[in-house]
């Protein structure tokens, strides 16, 4: 039974609860991310260097069984069971990585700005002094040590 009680006190801290909904903000900027990169960024880029469509780049290692090549679009080639390096897609992937660590990375140094401490304030002066005798603490006005009777200078 406590190992329930203690899971129950785990699962309902702070940190479990904002980890869960990180992770749950975090899929759906993915899918975001993915769908900038992919309809927003990719097609005009594509136009750019010649009507390539990134997402059908590819290159066939062998020839499906199914069907011989030229293939139109890297899911024909799935289809007719080609075997496919699927350079578009990564360079998609690339994209996206980089958007999302560059948007975490901006995250980030804004939350450490604002958890930057105030300047320390300086150390209030002491009210005291150490006998160079005894050790004893004497305040800073004696003349003489209460404890050693040392003349304090």
């Amino acid at each position: 039974m406590s190992i329930l009680k203690e899971f129950k006190e785990f699962a309902v801290k702070g940190n479990v609860i904002d980890l869960a909904v990180g992770v749950v903000i975090g899929g759906a900027f993915g899918s975001i991310v993915k769908s900038l990169v992919d309809d927003v960024i990719m097609p005009p880029i594509g136009l750019l260097v010649g009507n390539v469509d990134f997402a059908n780049l590819f290159l066939v290692l062998k020839e499906g069984a199914k069907q011989a090549g030229p293939y139109a679009s890297v899911a024909a080639a799935k289809q007719a069971g080609a075997v496919t390096m699927n350079i578009g897609l990564f360079i998609n992937s690339l994209v996206s990585f980089t958007i999302v660590a560059f948007a975490i990375f901006m995250l980030v140094k804004a939350i450490n700005k604002l958890k930057r401490e105030a300047p320390a304030e300086a150390a209030p002066a002491p009210a005291t002094k150490e006998c160079r005798y005894c050790l004893s603490s004497v305040p800073l006005k004696a003349s003489r040590c209460p404890c050693c009777t040392s003349q304090l200078d």
